[in-house]
């Protein structure tokens, strides 16, 4: 089977909803053992359920990502009982704002998951991935982390971090056999979009969705299904001769908007 994960144990943050459970559900198809790590305990626990249901395999793990201890305690816990093969650090937070209405609290907030948890999961699986010279890491990015976005200062100054990260880890580790790679999602397609929506223009659900839709030259928002299918091939051993690269997934958003 192409993209075949059997055997493999993937840790997926933010597993719980939206992308990260796409990615969670996708890689368990192809046969990976997923450990979701979610703050949300009833999203976690969800979806191990809909993964066993489809046969496939699963545990949850509650967790802070921003809680260094209690990640390696977790990742300690896991190489118990199997070897930790791929790591996806998907677990972000988002804020709409420019410099001028983002406070240091906000700031604090969104370095402690989006920057301080990425760091902290890849702290912990490069432990155990020296220990087999081996292991897959993919971050989530954003086109923030690439190209201005008005009224997202905190959250582009995060996923400029994670881009960056991304390529420091690839270059200190390509000979260790460990690769590290990102994803930059323009808008998808998420309950968070939904919220977001509903919760700041409850009166005009439809017109913004179809704006903020268009917003990508494609037309639309991203599918979650469709950055799974992406994280998948980049963790596959199909793509071995890919680390320190970044991927726009975007509707043509970098490249494309006003050309």
């Amino acid at each position: 089977m192409i993209f075949s994960l059997k055997g493999k144990t993937a840790i997926v943050t933010g597993g719980g909803s939206g992308i990260g459970k796409a990615i969670s559900k996708t890689f368990a198809k192809q046969g990976a053992h997923i450990c979701i790590l979610d703050f949300n305990e009833e999203n976690g626990n969800t979806t191990v359920s809909e993964i066993k249901k489809e046969n496939g395999s699963a545990s949850f793990y509650q967790c802070d990502v921003a809680n260094q201890n209690q990640i390696e305690e977790i990742f300690n816990a896991i190489s118990k009982n199997n070897s930790i093969d791929i790591l996806i650090n998907n677990a972000g937070i988002a804020h709409v704002g420019n410099i001028e209405n983002t406070n240091s609290e906000d700031l604090d907030r969104l370095y402690n998951v989006n920057i301080k948890g990425v760091y902290n999961g890849m702290k912990a699986a490069i432990k155990h991935f020296m220990k087999t010279r081996k292991g897959v890491i993919v971050n989530m990015a954003s086109i923030a982390s690439s190209v201005g976005i008005s009224d997202r200062f905190a959250y582009s100054m995060t996923k400029g971090a994670v881009l960056t990260m991304t390529y420091s880890v690839a270059k200190d580790y390509v000979t260790s056999g460990i690769r590290c790679n990102c994803i930059s999602p323009a808008r998808v397609h998420t309950p968070f979009v939904d919220n977001f929506i509903k919760q700041n223009y409850p009166e005009n659900h439809e017109k913004m969705f179809e704006k903020l839709s268009k917003t990508q030259p494609i037309g639309r928002m991203g599918k979650p299904e469709e950055i799974a299918n992406l994280a998948l091939y980049l963790c596959s051993d199909e793509a071995s001769f890919i680390t320190g690269s970044n991927f726009p997934i975007d509707g043509g958003f970098v490249t494309l908007n006003g050309n």
